[in-house]
């Protein structure tokens, strides 16, 4: 679907928001921005306060999206261990891809830097959920110390992304090894 044929101006916008950011990064002008949307800088500021709200609303926007592509639904049946498994699988799946660029979230941090920026607020909550989840996962599985192994695994999930995103290293038989090291030393089940 082109930016065209999405019907309002302020999905145009959320929409160029996110592809020119993830591409570009976030020092995109609004110029820019407004071009790909086929809609005027007058009608960006009555839809949104600055360009800084439109990101956070497209990273917002985007968040179940994201969330969907890594994480197993809630009752799939299968055990922690392989709940976590999943969303490495998930990773190096779309690592793969020529246009992955990394993780929209941690580049948006990085980017960024200011921690009280909106966008960046929006892509800090995303990446704490993903490491909730990992640290319930890592509970319910018998962990040692599901705290720690919940850091470890998010600190093995942004690398990896960070990594691949950069065409600094293929993910394909490097990281579901070294989590599979992580789970059997934390004693996850």
């Amino acid at each position: 679907m082109t930016l065209e044929t999405k019907s309002t101006s302020r999905e145009r916008l959320l929409e160029a928001a996110a592809t020119l950011t993830y591409r570009d990064g976030v020092n995109i002008g609004v110029d820019a921005l407004c071009k790909a949307a086929g809609v005027s800088k007058r009608s960006m500021y009555q839809l949104f306060e600055s360009k800084d709200d439109l990101l956070a609303a497209s990273l917002n926007e985007r968040a179940s999206a994201f969330v969907a592509g890594l994480l197993p639904s809630a009752a799939d049946g299968r055990c922690p261990r392989e709940r976590i498994l999943h969303v490495f699988d998930q990773l190096e799946s779309q690592a793969g891809a020529p246009d992955f660029l990394g993780c929209p979230y941690l580049s948006v941090q990085i980017e960024l830097k200011d921690q009280s920026h909106s966008a960046s607020q929006v892509a800090h909550r995303i990446k704490a959920n993903l490491t909730a989840f990992f640290r319930t996962e890592a509970e319910q599985g018998g962990a040692s110390d599901p705290d720690l192994l919940a850091r470890q695994l998010i600190l093995v999930f942004d690398g990896a992304s960070a990594r691949a995103g950069i065409g600094a290293d293929t993910m394909t038989g490097l990281v579901a090894p070294t989590v599979v090291t992580l789970l059997d030393t934390a004693g996850v089940r």
